[in-house]
């Protein structure tokens, strides 16, 4: 409200009132100290010398916060005072420069910025006024010579005094962090930034993050619109890189900060996981936690700030231990020559009428100049160089050097001021020159020069570079001195890789790491294991979990595993794929071996009943069950058990184009065989009627064309498969682990299905037969053991069907080979076994007249059984 009311008041005083006038119409106000150097044109600087001193606003003891306890008290910022040398540095450097204004010398007016809007604003109007008791629109003889002011630290203070100069359009230059509410020409036209874009901080601050894998990261961030555009910038990164916030702390402004700071941040920080804490602020939220951390100790934390956070510029009550080892990114500067000669050379002898030299000096020196000449030094020898760290820095900052090259712009556009003259009037002597400070605007905007280490300026903020970063590391040592080495630097558009440099070996951590410290919510999962979500938790927040078979990790914290190439497959511990061997039924391998020799065997026995048979071929036996058909079973069984052998070994085109055509073909005709067989004993008996006609197809070729028949089919079927899709070689890669199996391919799974189904009808047939044909009395009769084989071949294929279709790689293989084994011994053993039991063991049965009493019986039984047959 007393800032309206003043701004009422600047606006409806006169434009112009003489000197007995403006003694009825001012603000009667104490603004504490200026600093003034005469020149013909004068600058003005404003600098935050001088912060509340808030250590009155807390009870130590109760940690409550008190309003009532409020005093009126001001500590002076030392370190603030090398903005300052910065601004005096400069203008004595253009003051000696003979060709930059010549003729023309500079002057400067110092003013401090206070953390209040009325202070600022009266300040404000004590440049423009130019008198001790302010005067709205009135103006001294010497104020008339100001031509722009330099100032604002932070946003706050740079939008307090542009309230007043805008009025005026005063060129403001401000050195703070650059800010894009200031860019905004309609509502700040008359404000100008010199500071570069600090948009790639946010970048770099997660490249820090990334490089020394800190995953859990705790943000105090100030509660302005800077410090939110910082935070979705953070986060935004943070979240592309992988880099969970742990939380997020927000520094109310205003009073309200201190109780809140003092209170709630650092509980908040000591109950959290996180280990590096990132802290974007300014002056007043930085020396807010400065007070509140002394009374909860967080020396276990990585701190992680900008240059605007300066931990070493600090109220002498508190504590800085909690910030050792902090990690800063400071813009960039050059060293400007001859500043560091400046400092050491800077004593308030050199400046007598500088009242904040003298207060600063007092300050950092412990001394006092109230019972001695000002031009006298309590110490002899005493130096800025001699100061430590928390009361001056002897290098340029980023805001000094802000402020030297603001001096240098206002200078170059005073220059080219000069080369027209179109803007210059003088007074009647002629001795004194006048400018109009608006008139400056359209020099300003353009205005580019190189300064004195050759970095290019520009005043166009469209044209303003981003900022590039040193990585400094605050360190007190253990003699208690403090310094700032430089670790690493961010520089935003250089070549990725290049842009980004860290020396670890030259980072000096807190004292509760003995090596770099790890901030995450969980701990890294080694290779072989990949991270697993937790639910309704951060990304960061994981639990660790073995790959699954078939896959690895062959790195920490992945995010799912990798599934191994066909040919490879995981070791043991799942970090590693290992190379596959290839593998198929061999006949070296005991399984194969066992299955090859079991072929032979069978084949050599069935040789041997085929050797009996042709030599007991005039025997009963051997004449009643057709030796024809028994001959060609026979050999048709021996090539079954030889078909096997062409599924066992390292497949081949030729062998896979083989195996199940000739596999198929010979079970065709054994088949066809026992039918022929089955068929020949229903004709034999029904040929015993008197009548039957079926006589004469006894000694025919009947069965052998049944035979025949049946074998072409298949071998049609077999031609169309190999013509239509062949099978080929193949591999399989996935039925075990480690190895591949080399198989063949049938090519058409149904040509396959038709040729198992065909040899399943003919078996079904001839099943069926001689199950209806068993009990027909006849001598050696073959049906019963025709049913029984039958009975076996259908048991062993129908079997063969899920076991093959559940077995993978050379189990498969295996499978079928032995149903082929199997089938085709069950086959010969139920027809031809008991025959060569008779033949061998039992000869007098394989006689006549055993036949003759055999057939005698069974007439007789056979005709009281059936009175009526004829």
């Amino acid at each position: 409200m007393f800032s309206l009311l003043f701004l009422f008041l600047v606006l409806e005083a006169p434009q112009s009132l003489n000197h007995k006038e403006a003694s009825l119409c001012f603000l009667k106000r104490d603004l504490g100290p200026t600093h003034y150097m005469d020149g013909d044109l004068i600058i003005g600087g404003f600098f935050p010398l001088f912060i509340y001193e808030s250590t009155r606003m807390l009870s130590w003891k109760s940690f409550n916060f008190n309003p009532k306890r409020l005093n009126n008290l001001y500590q002076l910022q030392e370190k603030h005072y090398n903005q300052v040398l910065a601004l005096m540095f400069a203008v004595e450097e253009v003051n000696k420069d003979p060709n930059l204004l010549p003729n023309i010398t500079l002057g400067f007016q110092i003013y401090n910025t206070y953390s209040s809007d009325v202070r600022t604003l009266e300040s404000s109007l004590m440049l423009l006024s130019g008198k001790r008791l302010i005067v709205p629109n009135y103006h001294c003889e010497k104020q008339q010579k100001s031509v722009a002011v330099i100032g604002g630290a932070s946003l706050d203070l740079s939008i307090q005094m542009a309230s007043i100069l805008e009025l005026y359009k005063f060129p403001q230059i401000t050195y703070g962090p650059f800010d894009s509410i200031l860019s905004d020409k309609v509502h700040f036209p008359s404000v100008y930034q010199m500071a570069p874009k600090d948009s790639a901080l946010a970048l770099g601050m997660v490249r820090l993050m990334v490089h020394f894998n800190w995953t859990w990261v705790g943000l105090v961030i100030i509660d302005t619109a800077r410090g939110e555009t910082f935070l979705w910038d953070i986060r935004e990164e943070m979240n592309r890189k992988g880099v969970c916030a742990a939380f997020i702390e927000k520094i109310p402004l205003g009073l309200k900060s201190l109780t809140y700071s003092f209170n709630v941040i650092p509980r908040n920080i000591h109950g959290s996981s996180a280990n590096v804490i990132v802290i974007y602020g300014d002056l007043d939220s930085r020396m807010a936690l400065q007070y509140a951390q002394q009374y909860r100790k967080l020396y276990k934390k990585v701190w992680i700030t900008s240059s605007h956070w300066d931990f070493t510029m600090r109220h002498h009550s508190v504590n800085v231990e909690t910030f050792n080892r902090a990690l800063i990114f400071a813009g960039q500067t050059k060293e400007i020559p001859s500043f560091k000669s400046f400092l050491r050379t800077s004593k308030p002898a050199k400046y007598p009428q500088d009242i904040f030299f003298k207060k600063m000096w007092n300050s950092a020196f412990q001394c006092s100049f109230h019972h001695i000449k000002y031009h006298q030094d309590c110490s002899q020898n005493a130096s800025l160089e001699m100061l430590p760290l928390r009361y001056f820095d002897m290098s340029m900052s980023s805001l000094s050097y802000n402020i030297y090259n603001a001096v240098y712009a206002v200078a170059w556009a005073l220059h080219e001021v000069l080369l027209t003259r179109s803007e210059m009037e003088y007074w009647r002597d002629e001795e004194s020159v006048i400018l109009y400070p608006w008139k400056l605007h359209s020099l300003l905007r353009n205005i580019q020069f190189n300064n004195s280490v050759g970095d290019q300026v520009f005043m166009d903020e469209k044209r303003n570079p981003v900022a590039n970063y040193d990585i400094t590391n605050f360190v007190i040592l253990d003699n208690g001195t403090e310094v700032l080495v430089k670790v690493g630097e961010f520089i935003p558009h250089a070549p990725l890789g290049e842009d980004f440099s860290i020396r670890e070996n030259v980072i000096m951590w807190n004292q509760i790491y003995i090596k770099t410290p790890r901030s995450v919510c969980s701990e890294i999962c080694g290779s072989g294991f990949r991270k697993s979500a937790r639910k309704g938790e951060s990304m960061c927040c994981f639990d660790c979990m073995p790959c699954p078979e078939g896959e690895i990790a062959n790195q920490t914290d992945m995010d799912q595993c990798i599934v191994c190439p066909e040919d490879e497959y995981p070791n043991r511990e799942r970090n590693r794929c290992l190379p596959k061997f290839e593998t198929f039924l061999s006949f070296r391998e005991p399984l194969g071996m066992t299955l090859t020799c079991t072929a032979f065997v069978l084949c050599f026995l069935t040789v041997m009943i085929i050797g009996i048979f042709v030599k007991h071929q005039n025997t009963p036996i051997v004449k009643a069950n057709n030796r024809t058909l028994s001959y060609t079973l026979l050999l048709s069984l021996s090539q079954c058990f030889l078909s096997s052998l062409l599924f066992i070994g390292k497949p081949t085109s030729a062998k896979c184009l083989l195996q199940q055509p000739i596999f198929g073909i010979t079970f065709t005709m054994a088949i066809s065989s026992i039918l022929a067989k089955t068929i020949t004993v229903v004709l034999a008996f029904k040929a015993t009627r008197p009548v039957s006609r079926s006589r004469k197809w006894l000694g025919s070729r009947a069965p052998i064309s049944v035979i025949f028949i049946c074998s072409l089919i298949q071998v049609t079927i077999c031609g169309i498969w190999l013509l239509v899709s062949p099978p080929f070689p193949d591999v399989d890669p996935h039925s075990e682990p480690k190895h591949i199996i080399l198989k063949c391919n049938e090519g058409s799974l149904i040509a396959f299905y038709f040729v198992l189904g065909y040899m399943g009808l003919l078996a079904l047939g001839s099943f069926t037969v001689a199950f209806l044909a068993r009990n027909l009395p006849d001598t050696f009769n073959e049906a019963k053991f025709i049913t029984f084989s039958m009975l076996v071949f259908c048991s062993v294929w129908i079997s063969f069907l899920p076991t093959y279709q559940s077995s993978k790689g050379k189990t498969m293989v295996a499978v079928e080979v032995f149903s082929i084994l199997s089938s085709s011994a069950g086959l010969l053993g139920c027809i031809f076994i008991p025959k060569c039991y008779v033949i061998l063991l039992k000869p007098q049965w394989n006689t006549q007249e055993w036949v003759n009493h055999k057939s005698f019986a069974r007439s007789r039984h056979h005709s009281k059984a059936f009175p009526h047959a004829s």
